[in-house]
């Protein structure tokens, strides 16, 4: 009879053991907490986006761009909503997002901790590893407490994102231990902090808005949604899917900025159309000041700090304001910039950037092309995701793709 342990008890970890589990073999589960699963309570703010129905490579990145779109297919979408059905998972779908339909993440722990008992799988919980070695056919696995030998060993142990959950980045330090390369590891789907002094002056402002980041003044990524400023910086779903590249970029020292164009739902996109909307509501509301008209459309906030940037006063009336400064307004409102200054730290971030480096695993199995029967998955790997979903979703299909392998279902 086969063993096979899985280092880390999360939701990769727990997958990976649920699909590696047979009649024939005894699978053990690692934790160094002291209660599994903990960061999969806090996803969503506790309701659990757990997985995105526009699940394509565009959602994700790697530092190997071709093992991506390896393993995002259709067919291993479906075995990924297959195993949340198989587990008792019925799906709340809203706009494409999946969440369990109680809306709790408590209830993906339950069904993952008891699908785990009802195979037979042993949790060992405040059991960290601290060394690994593979003697003959044979890994010996040294924790706190024990040394176990196991014939497999799959490394699900976290990235370094939400460290007080356990996810402090030790794994890294027992894949290099196998001589594995671990591609940087740095913050994804977290807040920016911004270079400039006036962000507390507009922190608090949410704005619908299109958003483009800028990588030496190409954009390499665009995104429509809300955009929240802080006392630091920028936060919301947009900036949280740049960040994993605003992060690459600035370790890289390249200059990053992020552009924001705050009428682009109102299907204005070019200087030329605003200017032709300042001159229709100057011909329909009369005696307005230019403050009046951007309040119907900004933040107060933001207002003040434009008009205030352009050396333009509050109550300068509409009809009286040249034609410069309405360029001037237009430039601001299409293209405010923001020059990145970093991220916030590992301990805000959701996910990361960086891990073992796809270029040495198989692209089916996810088994180690170093040392046989070695297995990666979730965040260790150098994949990640956008918000929705993607992570999750992401964790799961490669635990399924190295159970398959262990159960044998690979040539």
């Amino acid at each position: 009879m086969e063993k096979i342990v899985v280092i880390g008890g999360g939701i990769s970890g727990f997958a990976a053991a649920i699909e590696s589990k047979t009649n024939d073999n005894e699978v053990i589960i690692l934790e160094k907490e002291n209660s599994p699963l903990k960061k999969l309570l806090i996803t969503g703010n506790g309701k659990c986006n757990y997985f995105n129905e526009d699940f394509t490579k565009k959602h994700y990145y790697s530092s190997n761009k071709s093992f991506i779109e390896n393993i995002i297919t259709e067919e291993n979408k479906t075995k990924v909503l297959n195993f949340f059905t198989s587990i008792g998972i019925i799906p709340e779908i809203k706009n494409g997002y999946y969440y369990p339909y109680s809306n709790q993440a408590i209830t993906i722990k339950n069904a993952l901790l008891k699908e785990a008992k009802i195979k037979g799988i042993e949790i060992l919980l405040n059991n960290p590893v601290t060394k690994i070695t593979k003697q003959n056919d044979k890994f010996i696995i040294k924790t706190k407490e024990k040394i176990i030998e196991a014939n497999k060993v799959i490394i699900s142990a976290g990235s370094k994102a939400y460290p007080k959950t356990g996810s402090d980045g030790s794994g890294y330090t027992l894949c290099e231990q196998f001589n594995h390369t671990i591609i940087k590891v740095l913050p994804a789907l977290v807040q920016l902090k911004g270079e400039d002094s006036y962000f507390k002056n507009l922190s608090g402002i949410r704005s619908k808005v299109k958003a483009s980041l800028l990588e030496n003044d190409k954009i390499i990524k665009e995104e429509v949604g809300e955009v929240q400023f802080t006392n630091f910086g920028l936060s919301g779903i947009c900036i949280f899917n740049f960040s994993g590249l605003a992060s690459k970029g600035l370790y890289e020292k390249k200059q990053i900025k992020i552009k924001l164009n705050f009428l682009y739902n109102l299907g204005l996109t070019k200087e030329g159309e605003f200017l032709k909307f300042l001159n229709q509501q100057e011909k329909l509301l009369k005696k307005r000041a230019i403050s009046d008209i951007l309040d119907s459309l900004l933040n107060y906030k933001l207002t003040n700090y434009i008009l205030k940037k352009l050396n333009i006063n509050n109550d300068t009336l509409l009809e009286n304001l040249s034609n410069s400064k309405r360029q001037a307004i237009a430039k601001e409102l299409l293209e405010f910039t923001i020059n990145i200054a970093g991220t916030n730290s590992f301990e805000n971030a959701q996910t990361c950037e960086g891990g073992v480096s796809t270029l040495e695993l198989n692209n089916k199995t996810l088994e180690s092309n170093i040392v046989k029967g070695l297995y990666f998955t979730g965040e260790i790997i150098d994949i990640y995701g956008d918000c929705g979903g993607y992570n999750i979703g992401f964790a799961i299909l490669s635990a399924i793709l190295v159970g398959e392998s262990i159960r044998g279902n690979h040539d």
